[in-house]
């Protein structure tokens, strides 16, 4: 005697019945075919049915159990099979659950809705390309009316000997037969639809469960129309989920059935300057198909007429929570300004909301820059691309080296400030277009010289294309000494500083202290080889710290910060170096070497001596230290000077170079 029998013609109703035989619940499961047989995995308390029961059999079958509870679990357009049950359920006095899929909201403009098989057979009669059909193999038969079948029309059936014996029956050849078990992923569906070449699929609409957004969202990218066979009105019944309640309540059952949780899908989308009109149409369907939509305040603006749940929010942790707390949202859609690879918050977005267990797709947007340049009818393959808004860039280094650089800005007083900078470095002769409000109504584009910008209001969502007719394309080595602006304060001289930042191993994004900066050449030498980093230049004489600003903007090299003070004090508030020059260390050379391993202790250092006394304690320093690769150098340069019709070559003084990399251990050996 069972206490429950199961019609378990969908997925749910298999996982449902397995569900009940493991707490312990007598169940018998009814299948149609030996392969659902086979899905249900009979055992245990779980006793599988297989065959179609007309209703006399069924009312037979429930009197010998002793009419237990029947849930009806088949597949909604098994109407004919739901009304047989819920008869012979009245006819016997059974109880009678049926679960009800919940329908799909259709918005489509590419679907094609038909009340039956007959009437999707003949829309595709007058319908050309080839076609994928979802519907099963039960009615494939009507197909075959379409006179070129066996060339246009795909099945899709369920990987069952009858199924493929039925296909070959009518006439399907095998190459146009798929034999898989569903429900399908967006990806799959999509990949069969390209594969074929389909125009068409044709499909039933078999709710969440089935997959049906699925094959939906696929038709959608390959291209191809939707002829979607509506369901048949449907009986009165409950929610799985409530159904499920009901049955714990009735066994008296504590757990639930472990259904295989799909992994949630968020869309972080590019939405180009923020109007509708800018939006890719893939981005704009993802904003449809989605649940609900998360982003900025101003992002969400053009969103607002497609009544989804928003989230007004920018930071990644606010958002992951929200949707961690909100799980009837299977797929949401975070809206991003312009393009997610050009300086997006898409980056931050998805490390977060991968780490919290979401599936993340990125879909590409309009940049500001490629808009920018499309009004202003310019090429933008060779435009060097930074961002100041919110954010520190080296945007000096990139103008002073491109003959196009576009920047994204932010705040009211962005445009005047980037005037303010262009003039203090002296790159007075750039002609900046300023782009406001793009592609909004109010949209401004304005061009003209710093000083002609500096006074003029602008909006603070702004962008700017700097073109500089002097740019130097190359990097600047070995600057004369004469170049500099010297004073009384002590220099480098150009060999030497040349050969001691080629030892310094700078990449483009270092980070370099120079102790004991002087006229600041070293600094100024090694910034011109870190565009993208940033060099402190220490300095002790407030004389000297004066002429390393001097030449900072002489130079055009914004990234160079002096800090006055005596090392290793002046050092202890600076973030962490990549690389050290010490050009002078006042009897400090150890403190200062201990510091510098404190805060890396893979730092890459350089120290130039000139007196026997300095040379002893570097080298003793660099001995006891942890530092390895030591190398050292004593260079002399002798320069020729003109007396007359001759040439004498005059002797510098002798400078010793040594140079080593901290060996990942402080000054105390701890790593």
């Amino acid at each position: 005697m069972r206490q429950i029998i199961v019609f378990a013609g969908t997925t749910e109703g298999r996982e449902i019945s397995r569900w009940l035989a493991d707490e312990g619940v007598e169940t018998l499961a009814c299948v149609a075919t030996e392969y659902g047989r086979e899905l249900a995995q009979e055992g245990g308390s779980l006793e599988v049915l297989r065959g179609r029961l007309s209703r006399e059999e069924m009312e037979g079958l429930f009197r010998r159990e002793g009419c237990p509870l029947v849930l009806d679990a088949t597949h909604p357009y098994a109407a004919e099979v739901s009304a047989n049950i819920r008869e012979a359920c009245e006819n016997t006095g059974c109880g009678y659950l049926r679960f009800i899929r919940p329908q799909a909201s259709l918005s489509d403009e590419n679907c094609i809705v038909t009340g039956s098989v007959e009437e999707a057979v003949r829309r595709l009669a007058v319908l050309p390309g080839r076609v994928l059909v979802t519907t099963g193999s039960k009615e494939l038969h009507r197909f075959t009316q379409l006179p070129d079948f066996r060339e246009r029309v795909f099945a899709r059936v369920l990987p069952s000997p009858e199924a493929a014996a039925h296909c070959a029956e009518l006439g399907f050849p095998g190459s146009h037969v798929i034999g898989m078990q569903g429900p399908f992923s967006e990806e799959l569906n999509l990949a069969m639809l390209r594969q074929i070449g389909a125009s068409w699929l044709v499909t039933k609409e078999s709710g969440k469960a089935g997959g049906f957004a699925e094959k939906l969202s696929a038709a959608r990218q390959a291209g191809a129309g939707v002829i979607l066979v509506g369901r048949p009105p449907e009986q009165a019944g409950v929610s799985v989920e409530e159904g499920i309640r009901t049955l714990q309540k009735r066994f008296s059952l504590k757990t639930a059935p472990a259904r295989p949780e799909k992994k949630r899908t968020v869309v972080l989308a590019g939405i180009g300057m923020g109007v509708p009109e800018n939006m890719t149409e893939e981005v704009r369907r993802a904003f449809r198909d989605a649940d609900c939509i998360l982003g900025a305040g101003r992002m969400l603006e053009s969103l607002r007429d497609l009544r989804k749940p928003l989230l007004d929010a920018y930071d990644p942790e606010v958002m992951t929570d929200w949707l961690l707390k909100h799980r009837e949202y299977q797929k949401a859609a975070v809206a991003l300004s312009g393009d997610v690879g050009f300086y997006s918050g898409a980056k931050r977005l998805r490390t977060a909301f991968e780490q919290a267990g979401f599936s993340v797709e990125l879909l590409p947007g309009v940049s500001s820059a490629a808009y920018l340049c499309s009004r202003l009818k310019i090429s933008w393959e060779d435009v060097r691309l930074m961002s100041v808004h919110g954010r520190r860039e080296n945007l000096i280094a990139a103008v002073r080296g491109n003959f196009r650089t576009f920047t994204l800005l932010g705040g009211r007083d962005s445009v005047k400030n980037l005037c303010e900078e262009l003039l203090e470095y002296g790159l007075d002769r750039t002609e900046v277009t300023v782009g406001e409000q793009l592609h909004y109504p109010k949209e401004r584009i304005v061009r003209g010289r710093p000083e002609e910008l500096l006074t003029q209001d602008f909006d603070g969502l702004c962008v700017a294309l700097i073109e500089n007719p002097d740019f130097c394309g190359g990097t600047a080595l070995c600057i004369p000494d004469e170049e500099f602006l010297r004073g009384g304060a002590p220099m480098t001289k150009s060999e030497i500083r040349c050969l001691s930042v080629a030892k310094l191993r700078l990449q483009e994004n270092s980070q370099v202290y120079d102790v004991g900066a002087g006229t600041g050449s070293v600094s100024v030498e090694a910034a011109l080889q870190t565009p993208k980093g940033r060099v402190w230049a220490v300095e002790r004489n407030r004389e000297a710290a004066g002429l390393i600003r001097e030449n900072a903007r002489k130079f055009r090299v914004s990234h160079v910060e002096v800090v006055e003070g005596e090392a290793p004090e002046a050092l202890e508030a600076l973030p962490a170096p990549t690389h050290a020059f010490i050009g002078g260390s006042s009897g400090n050379l150890k403190e200062i070497l201990e510091v510098l391993l404190r805060k890396n202790p893979s730092v890459r250092v350089v120290i130039n001596a000139v007196t026997l006394e300095t040379v002893g304690e570097a080298s003793r320093c660099l001995r006891e230290l942890p530092f390895e690769d030591v190398e050292i150098l004593q260079v002399q340069v002798a320069k020729a000077k003109t007396l007359g019709n001759y040439h004498l070559m005059t002797g510098q003084n002798p400078v010793y170079i040594f140079a080593g990399q901290g060996n990942g251990r402080d000054s105390q050996g701890r790593e």
